[in-house]
């Protein structure tokens, strides 16, 4: 009996590697889907780097007024600075192995749904740790004396009253611009559990009925702006968890928020350093019979202007 002529799905032009078109996909549907999901990214304060382990991000604090004295010469007065620095983490790594027989015997394919998937975790782990870092800004001093650090709204019922939460998301815009933050011309975000979008999206008093703009609509489910401020909703914050001993993240990031609902915040709460993009990498292991397949990328979160931060809080 003959041998089978096999098409290589894989393979370019009918030559070469059997695999060579599999990793291109493979990548392509992985970052695809790596940016449509995360959703911090866009957020906060972002710096690429070449090499380095670390990043400055300067801060300048407000010129000084006075009354001027007839006579008395005019010699300056010193604007306060400062900086902050974040660090790259270490590698952020999303795998999935592949046994050849397997794959041969399976009736369906997989790779394009494992690239989604690895994009996905990977989109997810950075959301959280960056929201959890606009959490720390939020409970971080000023970063110049006489400035206005983190903040915090306590709202008993903001976890259960669309309501409630409705008036605490507009006081923390209000605590934002208080403290100086120009909040008419950065944007302003809330960050907030999907059980928490939805309770917003049902109060028909203040939410549907009075937001500028009709941007609420009831019927289609849509809920975009509250106040001038731009809801944000995801499975991936950690709003109602306890991270203080979750050895699998960072030790800064390790921070308690049990009784946390949501954030409000500008992009210059937190920042972000990226060292390494997205990547995707592919390896037939021939001791193993099967490919190795590894997204991964790094980066280092951190707060930045604490001011900038205004967490939801229910005690």
């Amino acid at each position: 009996m003959a041998d089978a002529n096999p098409s290589r799905l894989g393979q370019a032009n009918l030559s070469g590697d059997a695999k060579a078109l599999f990793l291109k996909v493979f990548a392509g549907e992985t970052l695809t889907t790596f940016e449509r999901r995360v959703i911090m990214k866009s957020l906060l304060r972002f710096r690429q780097i070449a090499n380095g382990k670390s990043a400055q991000f300067p801060a300048i604090y407000r010129a000084g007024s006075e009354y001027h004295t007839p006579g008395v010469e005019i010699s300056g007065d010193a604007i306060p600075h400062n900086e902050v620095t974040i660090a790259v983490d270490a590698l952020a790594i999303s795998h999935v192995f592949l046994d050849n027989l397997d794959e041969a015997m399976n009736h369906y394919e997989v790779r394009g749904e494992y690239a989604r998937l690895l994009g996905e975790a990977l989109a997810y782990r950075w959301d959280r740790d960056q929201s959890r870092n606009v959490i720390r800004a939020a409970r971080s001093p000023a970063l110049f004396t006489g400035d206005q650090g983190g903040q915090s709204v306590t709202d008993a019922d903001g976890d259960t009253s669309g309501s409630s939460l409705a008036d605490s998301i507009i006081l923390g815009k209000q605590k934002l611009e208080e403290a100086d933050v120009p909040v008419e011309e950065d944007m302003v975000n809330v960050c907030l559990k999907p059980a928490q979008w939805y309770l917003l999206s049902q109060e028909t008093t203040k939410v549907i009925n009075r937001d500028v703009g009709g941007q609420a609509d009831y019927a289609n489910g849509k809920l975009t702006l509250i106040g001038g401020v731009n809801v944000r909703k995801a499975n991936a914050f950690p709003w109602g968890v306890d991270d203080s001993s979750n050895t699998d993240i960072p030790e800064a990031y390790r921070v308690d928020m049990s009784n946390t609902v949501g954030v409000v915040f500008t992009e210059a709460a937190a920042a972000t350093v990226q060292l390494l993009g997205m990547g995707l990498e592919e390896q037939y292991m021939v001791n193993r019979q099967g490919t190795l397949m590894v997204a991964k990328y790094a980066v280092g979160h951190g707060p930045l202007v604490p001011k900038c931060a205004v967490e939801i809080k229910t005690a």
